[in-house]
């Protein structure tokens, strides 16, 4: 059960971390923008470019690989990926992705515990940020 975790930690990791990187490089952008046109024509640039860098790698994740994704982006974003995509997409967006999600068991909303449900995931990320792993 670890040696999985681990290993699927290990996958989806990279991705979550750039995840926090690009919000936190795109997010004084967006906000910088003054009308929704603006903002909306930008976020479409970005999210081309972000499709076309990782999207093949991303459809390749297992369902569990998924779901540790969402925990690690609301771990290294410090809010959930439904925050994320209400952000940057709207709340309609956001809810519309949200009920997708919930159609194949996620849950968007689902925040990071790294004291209780997600102890040992947050073991390995530590282990994994201090090159033992």
């Amino acid at each position: 059960r670890y040696t999985r975790l681990y290993h699927n930690i290990k996958t989806v990791y990279p991705y979550a971390k750039l995840a926090g990187e690009k919000l936190t490089l795109y997010a004084p952008i967006l906000d910088s923008l003054e009308t929704k046109a603006e903002r909306d024509k930008y976020f479409s640039i970005i999210e081309d470019e972000l499709w076309a860098e990782f999207g093949d790698d991303l459809k390749k994740l297992t369902f569990k690989q998924g779901a540790i994704l969402i925990k690690l982006v609301d771990r290294e974003c410090q809010r959930s990926t439904y925050q994320v995509l209400k952000d940057f997409r709207g709340g309609f967006s956001a809810f519309f992705y949200q009920m997708i999600a919930r159609i194949w068991g996620y849950n968007l909303k689902q925040s990071y515990d790294p004291y209780g449900a997600d102890s040992d995931i947050e073991e390995i990320v530590r282990l994994i940020e201090l090159g033992k792993l």
